[in-house]
């Protein structure tokens, strides 16, 4: 009796489930992609990067602009003065007060540094382009990250009904068992092995429940949604790009790649190092000029009566520096940059050689995953059509319920088998969509 009420919990609980699945929100693959886009966290952190480095690559870092700096002073000055001249009275003076105030605007402005001011501002635009690529990149994981986690809910969506369908036909079969074993025509224990039969489904069913909800957090950690909120389901449609398109991005793929667009950003700003350096070799010549006024009020003297001074003007200059030698700084620094040009170089040749290993690796992996997909849809075909003729064997009694339930488990294996290889082939066509450079660019 505790196991028919234990029973009945399990399929009430499960009809829930079902009843508020019909109610649940529905997020399709370019609603994902485009909460990400506005929410996620590492994106966002990326975009930031960007405009730091925008603000880089503007006039007002550039150096181009000249230096204009005001300053202004006030004195006072409060004495006590005593003069003795010879053969004259001493002069004792008390409170003496005198004052001075100045004001002046300056200007100044490099008109030439060896160039170095000019390949600096290139190498800032260079950092800039190459903070967009690297957004790109963590969008495109991103996106891969999500996509992944996407096609996991929409996995384990099928599969949960898969073993709805299971668990309802053991339960047919408990039933049936049951009415059996009622009118003699089976012993007990076939309904002992249905009911262990239904147990095992519905355990199975909810420990799949209970990995979907998790899935469905780990989605709502990338969108930067509420952590409990589970009530939504995907879209589990799965179209593939034709073959002739994905060869053709294949083909492209060194224009495209994010990782190779990156080295050339990166090769860039290494030879603009180089020049960056040179300039040291060069004179600088600065323009100075300034505008000033100054006053100053004096308290008479013994000799000289008290006076007020007020003097403005403009002054004007132009200067050359050359460093005609430094120690040797210059030298090493420019050394050093060809090194590192070098270094990188080398490191654009080594990422060509890999991101063509990549591509020939990941389009090998799609080819036998979509393969093995079009192979799965074949065997779930071919156990489906087993499954029914064992069910018809096994109402006739022609087959025991052992030989039924393993025609049960064949089914249930291939049909999650195929969802999972379907699900396979489309996250490795995705990876190659990335390596390609064209993930951003297709649906998805």
């Amino acid at each position: 009796m505790k196991k028919e009420l234990r029973l009945t919990l399990v399929i009430v609980l499960l009809a829930v489930f079902q009843v508020s699945s019909q109610e649940q929100e529905i997020i399709t693959k370019d609603e994902a992609i485009a909460r990400a886009l506005e929410n996620n966290f590492g994106i966002k952190i990326a975009r930031n990067q960007v405009e730091i480095a925008k603000n880089n690559k503007g006039i007002l870092n550039s150096g181009y602009l000249p230096r204009l700096r005001g300053q202004a002073g006030a004195g006072y000055d409060l004495n006590d003065r005593l003069t003795e001249p010879e053969g004259r009275e001493n002069v004792d003076q008390k409170g003496i007060e005198s004052n001075r105030y100045n004001a002046s605007i300056n200007l100044d402005y490099t008109l030439f540094d060896g160039l170095g001011r000019l390949y600096n501002f290139k190498s800032l635009k260079e950092q800039y382009n190459l903070s967009q690529l690297e957004a790109r990149e963590t969008i495109e994981n991103t996106i891969l990250q999500l996509m992944s986690v996407y096609y996991e809910i929409a996995r384990l969506t099928q599969n949960i009904e898969v073993l709805q369908g299971v668990l309802e036909t053991s339960e047919e079969r408990v039933t049936r068992a049951q009415y059996q074993f009622e009118y003699g025509q089976a012993n007990n224990l076939a309904v002992l092995n249905a009911r262990v039969d239904v147990n095992n489904d519905s355990i199975n069913l909810l420990e799949t429940r209970q990995l979907l909800h998790n899935t469905k957090r780990d989605l709502n950690v990338l969108l930067n949604r509420e952590i409990t909120n589970k009530g939504f389901i995907v879209d589990t449609a799965v179209e593939f790009i034709p073959r002739l398109q994905l060869e053709a991005f294949v083909e492209e793929a060194a224009l495209n790649n994010v990782s190779l667009l990156q080295m050339e950003k990166n090769l860039n700003i290494s030879d603009y190092a180089i020049k960056i350096s040179k300039a040291g070799y060069l004179p600088t010549v600065d323009l100075t000029g300034s505008y000033g006024w100054n006053r100053n009020r004096s308290a008479a003297s013994a000799f000289f009566p008290g006076s007020t001074t007020t003097t403005d003007g403009i002054s004007a200059g132009i200067s050359l520096n050359w460093n005609l030698f430094d120690g040797g700084r210059t030298s090493v620094q420019v050394q050093n940059a060809k090194i590192n040009n070098e270094n990188q170089e080398l490191l654009k040749k080594q990422i060509e050689l890999e991101v063509k290993r990549n591509i020939a690796n990941a389009w090998g992996n799609y080819q036998n995953r979509l393969y093995i997909y079009r192979v799965q849809v074949e065997n779930v075909a071919t156990n489906k059509d087993n499954f029914e003729r064992s069910e018809e064997q096994f109402k006739l009694g022609r087959i025991t319920s052992i030989e039924f339930r393993q025609a049960q488990i064949n089914l249930l294996e291939a049909r999650t088998s195929l969802n999972l290889a379907k699900y396979d082939a489309k996250l490795a066509e995705l990876e190659l969509l990335q390596l390609t450079g064209q993930l951003l660019n297709v649906g998805l």
